[in-house]
């Protein structure tokens, strides 16, 4: 099939609904793998023309799947997968919602299925948990540090110039949140 019959070809979806459509389900599967990509990149990884993967990005965008993603310069345009508005009458939206931590969830399995398959140096798990009694301010201080590593993570997302030869993409994951007595404790 050609880009063109693939571009053209209907979709069966409900009125104003995006078609379902290969190259749109890959882009986004990419997206969720690789947090921010532009068309140049998604060629290259997918095996399409950038003008087809440029077009499908924007029909995301333009459904409301996607947005684009800030600029590091230049004309390249980065785009990201979009949180989905809350509800109507639902406090605002929290920056880390739930799309974010199914995709999390599901490249941490996706890893832990694969990693026989990586080099012997990178098959170490680095996850971990902890408790930690902190008040809000000891709170805000941690994310203020972990919002510092996240941007050098992102500078070299949109950089790569920037990485370290033997760089690979690493998940970097935080979650502070205030544990809650659960329904044994509340009777006790």
């Amino acid at each position: 099939m050609t880009e063109e019959e693939i571009r053209d070809r209907p979709g069966r979806a409900a009125a104003g609904a995006l078609p379902e459509h290969p190259v749109r389900g890959a882009l986004l599967d990419l997206l969720a793998d690789a947090g921010t990509i532009t068309s140049t990149e998604a060629a290259r990884r997918l095996g399409y023309s950038s003008g087809l993967c440029s077009f499908h990005l924007r029909q995301l965008a333009r459904y409301g799947r996607i947005e684009e993603a800030p600029r590091a310069g230049g004309r390249e345009r980065p785009w990201r997968i979009r949180q989905a508005p809350p509800p109507a009458g639902s406090p605002p939206a929290e920056p880390f919602g739930e799309l974010a931590r199914g995709l999390e969830d599901d490249s941490y399995h996706r890893w832990l299925a694969r990693r026989d398959q990586t080099p012997a140096e990178w098959r170490r798990d680095e996850a971990f948990s902890a408790v930690a009694y902190l008040t809000r301010v000891g709170v805000r201080r941690q994310v203020v540090r972990d919002r510092r590593v996240e941007q050098l993570a992102v500078d070299r997302e949109q950089q790569p110039a920037t990485r370290p030869d033997a760089a690979r993409p690493v998940a970097l994951i935080a979650r502070l949140f205030p544990l809650l007595p659960g329904a044994a404790d509340a009777e006790s």
